[in-house]
């Protein structure tokens, strides 16, 4: 397989697990454990569909701290092509607090560099020769954001296809140029809340029909419940898998690792989601979103268990 890239942005994990209620202003609230690791959507996408055995380019910034090259290791250890991240002295490498449940997650995020890549960083020789270009927290990326649609074009008119993950809001403003975009975008692959919120709709299956615009393939995931999708106009969904869950950070990004690495083998759609599903369950086995993501092997076992 040709290369995908990734334009993403990187940041550190410390990642707080068995964390009973939220911390309120006032109170302590303690955690079972805690562990830096790789952070980010993009980061965790690109390490994930590494694991599958996809070969992957990444394009992105951050500062040339501790934090910095720590991620620029965690992907490079991975098989990642980093030669798309330059260090810069002149920046600080964002770091999230992540406090997970087994059931759920909270985010605290200060974004450090991941503001700062531009369309521009995404060169043609970044491009050239690539199957795919994935983009991932569009409503972080606030540099990229009003470019996005111009790097699309420019990947497609250069034979790639394209995905988007659109993140959560920090701003709850979610706005409606985002859907212009999708006009460029071959995937497009929010979770329930944020595809209910981007269309003001309560179910999946009305905001996929509110996002259809005859092109794009639009996947919605649905935490533990498995994901759905528009095939032929239908709805079509896909139940989770149950793993003895230990933390949920990033398993929407392994989600996306899994549903990307089987469409672009040309799968049928409810087969990508059940790759998408078994690659999300994978990776909640272990603490942090890269460290258990599942293999190949791993994801088929799981599709074809009884």
């Amino acid at each position: 397989m040709k290369h995908i890239v990734i334009a993403g942005e990187i940041n550190v994990d410390l990642i707080f697990t068995g964390v009973p209620v939220l911390p309120q202003f006032g109170r302590e609230t303690l955690a079972q454990t805690y562990l830096p690791c790789p952070g980010s959507s993009s980061m965790i996408l690109a390490m994930g569909l590494a694991r599958l055995g996809d070969p992957m380019r990444f394009v992105g910034c951050c500062g040339n701290d501790a934090f910095g090259r720590f991620c620029i290791d965690a992907l490079h250890e991975r098989g990642v092509d980093t030669a798309g991240v330059v260090p810069d002295d002149g920046l600080r490498t964002g770091v999230t607090v992540a406090m997970s449940s087994n059931v759920d997650r909270a985010l605290l995020t200060w974004p450090g560099a991941i503001a700062e890549l531009a369309a521009d960083d995404v060169s043609d020789a970044a491009l050239a020769g690539a199957q795919h270009l994935h983009v991932s927290s569009y409503y972080l990326q606030t540099k990229l954001r009003p470019q996005l649609g111009e790097l699309f074009a420019r990947a497609r008119a250069a034979g790639l296809t394209t995905s988007l993950d659109p993140g959560s809001d920090p701003e709850q403003r979610w706005g409606r140029e985002l859907i212009e975009v999708l006009r460029h975008v071959d995937v497009f692959l929010p979770n329930q809340s944020e595809a209910s919120a981007i269309t003001g709709t309560d179910t999946p299956e009305d905001a996929l029909r509110a996002l259809d615009n005859g092109s794009t393939r639009l996947v919605i995931k649905t935490g533990s419940r498995g994901a759905i999708t528009l095939d032929h106009g239908k709805p079509l969904s896909a139940p989770g898998y149950s793993t003895q869950a230990v933390d949920t950070t990033g398993a929407g990004d392994s989600f996306n690792a899994g549903f990307l690495h089987a469409w672009l083998r040309d799968l049928p759609a409810l087969d990508c989601l059940r790759w998408g599903n078994a690659c999300g369950a994978l990776s909640t086995r272990g603490v942090g979103g890269t460290a258990m993501q599942g293999t190949a092997d791993e994801a088929l076992a799981l599709i074809d268990a009884p």
